[in-house]
């Protein structure tokens, strides 16, 4: 049976994820970091298991990748947003923020490819943001660590093509997730309307984006960034 690991799995876009690659027929192990309980119940719902691990912390995820065994699909979706004027931002909150958003994608890029290299085979696919194509105003350190989730993706597609790995990134726009909810109704209504599809996305629009890429259907499709994002950005 193919394998895909989801990092972040357990909530939001990482849960829809790891549902939608469970139906098109993938044992996925569902990372997660805090909420436990919320990884068990999906896991015990999609024939999944579930893997605590803080991506950010290189051991943790090398002892991931133990439990793991090999991977066929990685889905690096972790990550952390925060909403601050770039004068107020602590270091080191710009230092968690790369830990996670970016460390987090280096880490188990490098510990997934020994396993896809020897076979010649592999999908992975990076979670970035419109903000990383675009910038997002009090938001400098999320968008300046998915806009490197994009370099690496680009730079990292280029590497890996002659071994048969495919390394794509989606970058979706406003999604109706706990993590946007920061933003409040009123500024989500007016993401929304700014949307040539005038709706926030959904968590399953993303997924199917997932699925996608990590299909065959796309097997000639390498370091591209796929923006699900309504056509705000066009």
């Amino acid at each position: 049976m193919r394998t895909a690991l989801v990092t972040g799995g357990s909530r939001g876009i990482g849960s829809a994820v790891c549902r939608k690659l469970s139906e098109d027929g993938f044992h996925v192990f569902i990372n997660y970091h805090t909420h436990a309980q919320d990884a068990a119940q999906l896991a015990a719902e999609t024939g999944g298991e579930a893997i605590c691990a803080d991506v950010a912390d290189r051991t943790a995820c090398e002892n991931m990748f133990r439990e793991t065994g090999h991977v066929d699909v990685l889905v690096n979706n972790a990550g952390i947003a925060q909403q601050k004027l770039f004068t107020d931002i602590t270091e080191a909150e710009w230092q968690r923020m790369f830990a996670v958003d970016v460390n987090g994608v280096f880490h188990c890029c490098q510990l997934a490819l020994p396993y896809m290299i020897h076979v010649k085979h592999g999908s992975i696919i990076n979670i970035s943001s419109m903000w990383g194509q675009t910038g997002g105003s009090c938001e400098v350190h999320y968008s300046a660590a998915k806009a490197a989730v994009i370099g690496l993706t680009k730079a990292l597609a280029k590497e890996l093509g002659p071994s048969g790995i495919r390394v794509n990134c989606i970058a979706p726009g406003v999604i109706d997730t706990e993590m946007n909810a920061m933003h409040g109704p009123a500024v989500l209504h007016e993401l929304a309307e700014d949307a040539p599809l005038e709706r926030l996305g959904t968590s399953e629009d993303v997924a199917n984006a997932v699925s996608f890429l990590a299909g065959e259907q796309s097997s000639f499709i390498t370091g591209q960034v796929l923006g699900v994002n309504g056509g705000i950005l066009i």
